[in-house]
């Protein structure tokens, strides 16, 4: 048992998970340090990261954010969108640290979507596709958009063991270099657009980065 520490509404485990990521620094916004990207205003006046656990909420109930152990804010707002919130006390160490403390916290799930917070245009039908994929037996799942692989990304509990053993912030990248990944094309261009630096915000046009899970 690590020592982090849940912060919001606990809620069963259902058979499916969405793993928000929402501990990164985010440098290239800011390299200060002073703005979180995931506090910023959308034009309607949410929150980035606000907005992005609305679409996952209604995609599939149970979403569980992790953020940094200092993050009261980005907790605030994940928490009043329904999220599950857990700190992770070693976000610093990359995207699998904070990936990998989700998993442990959710490893009873048949299977998780693993999306970032810094991605409140993916819209909710495309996660319920993911999870269609995943629970029509697919052990990766990649959402497609005009050719070009994006976020979220689902993956089975086949592949929970080589999940956890992951380390450093390239995420779970490497496993969809060396497993069958089922694509499901979807009318989404937010699957291929995230909030990096300041010109990403709306209404800025889309960054096409792939998928970086």
């Amino acid at each position: 048992m690590d020592n982090s520490e849940i912060i919001g509404r606990p809620q069963p485990e259902p058979p499916y998970v969405v793993i928000l990521l929402a501990a990164g620094k985010g440098r290239r916004f800011d390299p200060a340090g002073i703005r979180n990207k995931l506090l910023q205003r959308l034009p309607d006046g949410e929150t980035v990261v606000g907005r992005t656990a609305k679409n996952l909420q209604q995609a599939i109930g149970a979403v569980l954010a992790v953020v940094p152990a200092a993050a009261a804010a980005v907790a605030t707002e994940l928490s009043a969108a329904g999220c599950t919130v857990t700190a992770c006390p070693d976000a610093g160490l990359g995207m699998a640290a904070s990936l990998t403390h989700g998993l442990r916290h959710s490893a009873d799930a048949a299977g998780w979507i693993i999306a970032l917070g810094d991605m409140p245009f993916v819209r909710p039908d495309t996660i319920r596709r993911l999870v269609a994929a995943l629970s029509q037996g697919a052990d990766i799942v990649v959402p497609v958009y005009n050719g070009m692989r994006g976020n979220p990304v689902g993956f089975s509990r086949t592949h929970l063991e080589r999940l956890l053993q992951l380390s450093g912030d390239s995420g779970a990248r490497k496993l969809l270099q060396q497993f069958p990944v089922k694509e499901v094309e979807v009318d989404d261009s937010g699957i291929c657009r995230d909030i990096d630096t300041m010109a990403d915000l709306p209404s800025s046009g889309a960054r096409q980065p792939g998928a970086d899970i």
